[in-house]
């Protein structure tokens, strides 16, 4: 059996990522496994219960019958709620049980996706019930994973991977839904134009342009004129994006040049992950 060519590099992404965080959480002793991390509410045995649970739904496995204690501030919507069930179930299993687990979870994936051979258009299980595709599926787990990845790498001191396949699957997705968040979130102008120089690890210039209807694209071209410019590194980029910090907070680490109220409402916008 063989991997569709459009799904190999999300399935590559997804292993490189999730062997590191094994090898990450395989030497913790009993109180690492507490650390609070950059996802609010959620400790390091929390992001591995719930990359444990997504990838068992992803197998097809039942969902566990389980009801959420009423006092966990962070679970506010719906998405939350559901996403809570998979961590708080394992919230009082063992550092031992929490790696022997991933290792075995890892296993029955890894094989999944070795034996690969659907469509990428074909219709697979997605949260609250949905329905997506499987190419869509397979890059948004190489997405989360490597997310969850640089989580745990920020609050172990252990730094790494910032240009791993899984940083390219993130770089696209940021780029994909750039657009909508400086034309429509931040509501910048027609016809003008936004320059977002990003430079270390991941690299890359985009210019997004708003029409005279306001829809934005994006390309590879320089702006001649823009409105504003916004530089910064790749790791405070992806930091922003995924709501992990505040543009206040980081704000020695971005240069920012023309209208200083549109760069304001872009990096207020900027969180773009649930």
């Amino acid at each position: 059996m063989t991997v569709h060519p459009s799904l190999q590099p999300y399935a590559d992404a997804w292993t490189h990522s999730i062997e590191a965080i094994s090898e990450l959480v395989g030497p913790l002793v009993e109180g690492e496994w507490n650390r609070a991390t950059p996802c609010p509410g959620w400790s390091v045995r929390d992001i591995v219960s719930h990359i444990i649970g997504v990838e068992c739904e992803q197998l097809g496995d039942p969902r566990p019958i389980h009801t959420l204690p009423r006092d966990l501030y962070h679970v506010k919507t719906e998405h939350q709620r559901y996403m809570e069930m998979q961590v708080d179930v394992r919230r009082h299993h063992t550092g031992p049980e929490m790696t022997a687990d991933l290792e075995y979870t890892i296993i029955r994936r890894a094989r999944q996706l070795r034996n690969e051979n659907r469509q990428p258009e074909t219709k697979v299980r997605a949260p609250l019930g949905a329905e997506t595709t499987l190419e869509l599926a397979l890059r948004m787990r190489a997405f989360d994973v490597w997310v969850h990845e640089q989580d745990l790498r920020t609050v172990l001191h252990a730094p790494g991977n910032l240009d791993s396949p899984g940083a390219h699957v993130a770089r696209d997705n940021f780029l994909a839904v750039l657009p909508k968040v400086v034309a429509k979130d931040a509501g910048a102008p027609p016809n003008s134009a936004i320059v977002f120089d990003i430079h270390g690890p991941v690299e890359f210039m985009r210019t997004v342009r708003v029409d005279a209807e306001g829809r934005g694209t994006i390309d590879g071209t320089p702006s001649l004129g823009p409105l504003a410019t916004i530089v910064m590194d790749w790791e405070t980029y992806f930091r922003l994006a995924t709501g992990r910090v505040r543009a206040a907070a980081v704000a020695d680490r971005i240069k920012a040049e023309g209208d200083q109220e549109l760069v304001a409402a872009i990096l207020r916008e900027f969180a773009v992950t649930p």
